[in-house]
């Protein structure tokens, strides 16, 4: 990443603090071999094939935790314009509009502006990238039979985000030069949840065109 870059995609403007890894557990040590593969050029669609006798779980896992760190870090750059006023809809354009459900205050598909919508999903994947009985940490520590089923929400919902981000904020985007590094982890996010089929191809259809 360049040094202009890396001054747009800085910690500071993170949407939320990012999720780390701890070293020396063996989600550590995927994470560094997923990083190892993105940083020497291989090939998107190969990057995110499952490594020779890892698990599966395992692989999805760091997964969406490293697509949380990286698309909370790219809505919080460009954050300041999406407001209430701006953006008054959680929207993909006029043909696509999210509503956000949880099992607390939202109960029932509910309109919310884009900043809204947004603080609240990334809170709800916080709880539950933090939660030692969906996310375990601990090697030998079995996933939950429901792990997949959260893991594919979340995916999901964090989609979304970049629909909003293209569709009503690319040219913020393109004012700071990060075309790029948002295309690169947009088709690295493409490739990997049709890889292992994690997302409905009607959640996709949004960007399909672009």
């Amino acid at each position: 990443m360049s040094m202009a870059l890396k001054q747009v995609f800085n910690k500071d403007r993170t949407f939320r603090p990012k999720r780390k890894f701890e070293p020396g557990t063996q989600r550590f040590e995927l994470h560094k071999k997923a990083q190892a593969s993105l940083n020497a050029g291989l090939d998107l669609k190969l990057a995110v094939q499952l490594p020779h006798g890892e698990d599966l779980n395992d692989w999805v896992a760091v997964h969406v935790v490293d697509f949380f760190n990286r698309i909370n870090l790219i809505y919080g750059t460009i954050s300041d314009s999406c407001t209430d006023q701006t953006c008054p809809v959680m929207s993909g354009g006029p043909k696509y509009e999210y509503r956000w459900q949880d099992e607390h205050k939202y109960k029932k598909p509910t309109a919310l502006s884009a900043p809204k919508y947004m603080s609240l999903l990334m809170d709800w994947i916080e709880v539950q990238i933090n939660n030692e009985n969906i996310f375990p940490t601990n090697v030998g520590t079995p996933f939950p039979k429901t792990f997949m089923q959260v893991a594919k929400k979340i995916l999901s919902r964090l989609f979304r985000v970049f629909v909003h981000v293209y569709i009503h904020h690319f040219d913020r985007v393109s004012q700071m030069g990060a075309e790029a590094h948002v295309n690169t982890c947009y088709k690295h996010f493409y490739y990997f949840v049709t890889e292992f089929n994690l997302t409905d191809h009607k959640e996709l259809e949004p960007l399909v065109s672009r």
